[in-house]
């Protein structure tokens, strides 16, 4: 899941940006689907940053999940993808995973266990969710998509 909407960049400094009124208000509305539809994480994993961490933990209390949550360094945006992936290999096979970050950081993740690293065209806009199940640990981590929602048809499958 890409983080909600924040704040506007303050100088060098993107750590502290939270999330904006409207990006707390579609995470809510997003999480609340969530619930309608019965979905559950064994874990939350996000990005330790400002904005990130918001995202995860509205999501987590609309969930009553806010015990499983875990701040991951390797999904900082210059965090190191090759140890998320080690982190992830050492998960059980059937364990659901929320990972909650950065644009630019998840889309690049995506074309590594989808495409073998080659870039391509996935759009993954603030607030929407993808599912990839892990097909291969070995020799790389590989996944296959099963699904790529907007926000927009999120909230609509909650009604």
């Amino acid at each position: 899941m890409r983080h909600g909407e924040s704040a506007k960049r303050l100088g060098r400094n993107n750590n502290l940006r939270s999330l904006t009124f409207a990006g707390h208000r579609e995470v809510e509305e997003i999480a609340t689907s969530f619930k309608e539809l019965g979905i559950k994480f064994d874990f939350i994993a996000t990005s330790p940053i400002k904005g990130v961490h918001q995202t995860a933990l509205i999501v987590a209390r609309i969930l009553n999940q806010e015990k499983k949550i875990q701040d991951w360094n390797e999904l900082r945006p210059e965090g190191n993808r090759q140890e998320l992936y080690q982190k992830l290999s050492q998960l059980s096979q059937q364990s659901s995973l929320l990972i909650v970050g950065h644009g630019p950081y998840l889309i690049r993740m995506m074309y590594d266990l989808l495409l073998g690293g080659k870039s391509g065209q996935i759009v993954l806009k603030k607030t929407g969710l993808a599912r990839i199940t892990i097909t291969t640990y070995v020799p790389r981590l590989k996944g296959e998509l099963k699904w790529l929602l907007t926000p927009t048809l999120i909230k609509n499958m909650g009604k």
